[in-house]
């Protein structure tokens, strides 16, 4: 999708679809404003990024597509209970094609921290939770 091919319904219904989420490295990973640390493995940045999907009310991308050699960049608005939230997202991929690193730049800062609050709780009781911030950080 290019910044000229929306809908609403691509807006409200989040029709779009990363094509690395199905395409990780198996050591990807995954560094974040809304994060303490770097999740480390396919698996646990797929976790996450499902996670913070089912958060957001809709995707508004101005962008979506390829940057450098092995760039792949999105950058979108949202909502996360009614407060805005403004997302650049970047992906390396490595010589395979595979999504091997991925940065989460989300702003601003208040909605950035009910959104790894919102985070922390999605993930409690397990090892992702230590990423997110508590309601006692």
């Amino acid at each position: 999708m290019t910044h000229t091919e929306h809908s609403d319904t691509d807006r409200q219904g989040l029709s779009y679809y990363p094509w690395w989420l199905d395409n990780l490295a198996d050591d990807a990973t995954l560094e974040g404003a809304a994060m303490s640390g770097t999740a480390r493995g396919a698996e646990a940045v797929r976790a996450i990024v499902v996670k913070a999907r089912e958060l957001y009310e809709f995707q508004d991308f101005s962008f979506t597509g390829d940057f450098g050699e092995n760039g792949f960049l999105e950058i979108y608005e949202t909502s996360v209970q009614g407060e805005p939230l403004k997302v650049v997202v970047t992906v390396t991929r490595n010589t395979e094609g595979q999504a091997q690193h991925l940065a989460v730049l989300h702003q601003p800062r208040n909605s950035l921290l009910l959104f790894s609050r919102l985070m922390h709780e999605k993930f409690a009781h397990t090892p992702l939770a230590e990423h997110f911030l508590s309601d006692k950080t």
